[in-house]
C-alpha cells in the first residue's frame, strides 16, 4: 500500500467513525474531516468527480457547525408542570440515558420544570426544586445530540440564562456522579460546600 492509498483509507476511516458518534457536533466535525482528506486523495489521484463533491460536503458541514454555535440559534425553556404527561413520556423514552449521569433523579422532589428547545423541538429538561430565586436541581437532562452545542452554557449563562426569564437566580445542584459532575463545572458551576451553585444575576 503507498502512501496516496493511505490517504484514501484514511478518509474512509474518518467517514465510517462519523457513523458511531451520536452528538450532531461529533457527527459533522469527524465527516468534515474525512471530506478534507478524500479531496487531497481526489487531488493526488486527479479525480475531479471527487475534489467536486467532497469539497461541496466539507462547505455544508462548515455551514452547519457555523450555526449549530451561531446566536441565531433558536433556544428555549419552556415551563411545564413536573407531571405533565408529555414531559413523563419524554423522560421514560430517555430514562436509560438519564440513569447513566443521574440515577437519582426520579428520588428527587421536583415542582418545577422546563423543557429545553431548540428550533422548535425539544432537546433536553430541567427540574428542580424552587425555595424564592434558587432552584435546587432534581435533573438536568439534554439529549446526546445537543451536547455539544451550546445549550448547556445558554441555560445557566449569567446574562443570557432562559431561568433567570423566569425569576431565578441561582441554580444549586448535588451530583452523585462524575459525569453530571464535570458536565455543571464546565458550565460555570463552582463548589459552594456540599454543593454546586450557579449564580445567575
Amino acid at each position: 500500500m503507498n502512501w496516496i492509498e493511505l490517504v484514501g483509507y484514511i478518509a474512509s476511516a474518518f467517514v465510517v467513525l462519523s457513523f458511531a458518534m451520536s452528538s450532531i457536533v461529533k457527527i459533522r466535525t469527524i465527516s468534515l474531516i474525512g471530506s478534507v482528506f478524500y479531496v487531497g486523495y481526489g487531488a493526488l489521484i486527479g479525480s475531479i468527480p471527487i475534489i467536486l463533491a467532497n469539497a461541496t460536503i466539507v462547505v455544508f458541514h462548515v455551514i452547519a457547525l457555523s450555526k449549530e454555535f451561531s446566536s441565531s440559534t433558536e433556544l428555549g425553556a419552556v415551563p411545564i408542570a413536573p407531571d405533565a404527561p408529555f414531559l413523563v413520556d419524554f423522560l421514560h423514552s430517555h430514562e436509560d440515558d438519564i440513569a447513566a449521569s443521574q440515577p437519582e433523579y426520579r428520588r428527587r422532589p421536583a415542582d418545577t420544570a422546563f423543557v429545553l428547545m431548540r428550533e422548535g423541538m425539544p432537546a433536553g429538561a430541567v427540574l428542580g426544586t424552587r425555595d424564592g430565586d434558587s432552584l435546587h436541581l432534581a435533573l438536568d437532562y439534554v439529549l446526546p445530540a445537543y451536547r455539544d452545542s451550546r445549550l448547556g452554557r445558554w441555560i445557566y449563562g449569567a446574562r443570557t440564562s432562559a431561568l433567570r426569564a423566569h425569576g431565578i437566580r441561582e441554580v444549586t445542584a448535588a451530583p452523585t456522579t462524575d459525569v453530571h459532575r464535570h458536565y455543571l463545572e464546565h458550565v460555570g458551576f463552582e463548589r459552594r460546600g456540599d454543593l454546586l451553585a450557579k449564580t445567575l444575576a
